[in-house]
């Protein structure tokens, strides 16, 4: 182990790589219409979506550390075989085509074109569609070999984009547009549990567990190799990116609480984010932020393709990686010109089923410790969170059933978004005393 070579300034890039890997184009969308809705009960509201905006995803990059450096595969093939392979190939299917490659599309065509096109082209659906078959092509073109271009981009524009971003929450702080408004019904009642399942379509945690080992590695090619140091590495750089992420976010979300007088209430965040920079900047300042945020969501929609396309190249290899490159970048840009609002509306009954399993196989990863190797614990404990998260994420997408109003009478926090997790605490003491039997019968049979 050569941990001597490890200095403060690595753990200071380490930290500002897991700041960018966090930091896509489309996380700036959701914390300003969490401020626009959250209104007076913005603190609240902003507390819960650092929790699984930032404190997750963060957990996750520290799970994947001391889990020895295995990945969402290995990990999902705790609970079972089977699940081992569906579970992954559903996360992949989210964080590629069919909702967060998609949403880089939109949010860039959202931010970087519309402002400069006319009202009949901005009203027209062939504006979104000839941008989608550019935005994808590149796309497709820098996939098939994306080198280090892809990489210096990113390196370029994440601290251009960052320094426009500051500079307009500086000038937000210094001079709001007008004042914070009363919450809408959304957020009235818990804002706090509605911004903390707000933070779910930031879809970081999910990245988390996908992209972890990027992190991970970086650290090794350091020359450590301990589990442990790892691990302490990982959140020693975390709080860096935390740092840098919270301050974002809730620059964020003041600006679009105080956006409303000026603005109105708008239905997604980009436009937000577009009339917020026109006001405070004009013109000149939509150019620069567009052209930022544009590249920033290609790079951000040519890494995903290349890591998705990797994997589904690795479980069925019979198709050729360029095979997976492009039906991925077609699904993408079709699935592109639904909208923005859309993909957002469509991805919150998934990101609601799906969330609180990487939740429970993140926690559960970070306590393997206590665990060990009893599988039995795993598999309890994901089968009720699942039960529970399923029907809430049916709920999410206004299919009222029986099962889910008896878990609104019933299950503590149900009402909340977090009904999975007394479940999940209970199916994993099952499956504790479960693998405590089988030791005791395999035991008594040698």
């Amino acid at each position: 182990m050569k941990n001597s070579n490890f200095s403060p300034k690595d753990t200071l890039v380490i930290g500002l790589m897991l700041f960018a890997v966090f930091f896509g184009a489309g996380n700036l969308i959701f914390p300003l219409s969490l401020g626009q809705a959250s209104g007076t009960n913005l603190f609240e509201a902003i507390t819960g979506f650092l929790l699984t905006g930032v404190g997750l995803p963060l957990l996750g990059v520290v799970a994947i550390g001391v889990s020895k450096n295995e990945d969402i595969q290995a990990i999902s093939s705790r609970v079972h075989p089977a699940f081992g392979l569906i579970f992954p190939i559903i996360i992949y299917l989210t964080i590629g085509p069919l909702f967060a490659v998609p949403r880089t599309g939109t949010v860039s065509y959202e931010i970087g074109i519309t402002p400069f096109l006319s009202e009949g082209l901005r009203n027209s659906p062939w504006g979104m569609i000839l941008y989608s078959v550019i935005f994808f092509a590149i796309t497709y073109w820098l996939a098939l070999n994306p080198g280090k271009v892809v990489d210096r981009i990113g390196k370029i524009l994440t601290p251009v984009l960052l320094f426009i971003l500051l500079g307009l929450l500086a000038v937000t702080v210094t001079n709001p547009l007008g004042n914070i408004q009363t919450p809408l019904a959304s957020y009235e009642a818990a804002p706090f549990f509605k911004g903390f399942q707000e933070g779910y379509l930031t879809m970081d945690t999910i990245c988390a567990v996908v992209f972890g080992l990027i992190i991970i590695e970086s650290i090794r090619a350091k020359g450590v190799e301990n589990t442990g140091t790892i691990a302490k590495i990982c959140t020693y750089a975390g709080l860096i990116a935390a740092a840098g992420l919270a301050i974002v976010y809730v620059g964020l979300s003041y600006a679009g609480a105080t956006s409303v007088d000026a603005l109105g209430y708008l239905d997604n965040g980009g436009k937000i984010l577009t009339g917020v920079t026109q006001m405070q900047f004009g013109i000149y300042g939509n150019v620069v932020l567009g052209f930022a945020v544009l590249f920033a969501c290609l790079t951000t929609s040519i890494g995903l393709v290349v890591a998705c396309s990797a994997y589904f190249n690795r479980i069925r290899p019979s198709i050729s990686y360029k095979s997976y490159v492009l039906i991925l970048t077609i699904v993408s840009a079709l699935i592109s010109n639904v909208g923005l609002t859309q993909i957002i509306s469509f991805s919150v009954p998934v990101l609601v089923a799906i969330y609180p399993i990487v939740i429970v196989l993140i926690g559960l990863t970070l306590l393997g410790a206590v665990f060990g190797k009893r599988n039995s614990v795993y598999t309890w404990s994901v089968l009720f969170t699942a039960i529970v998260s399923l029907v809430e994420g049916i709920s999410a997408g206004g299919i009222e059933t029986s099962i889910s109003n008896f878990f609104a009478d019933y299950l503590p926090l149900y009402s909340l978004g977090l009904g999975w997790l007394l479940p999940a605490i209970v199916g994993g003491f099952i499956g504790y005393l479960v693998s405590l039997r089988s030791t005791t019968v395999a035991v008594a049979n040698e």
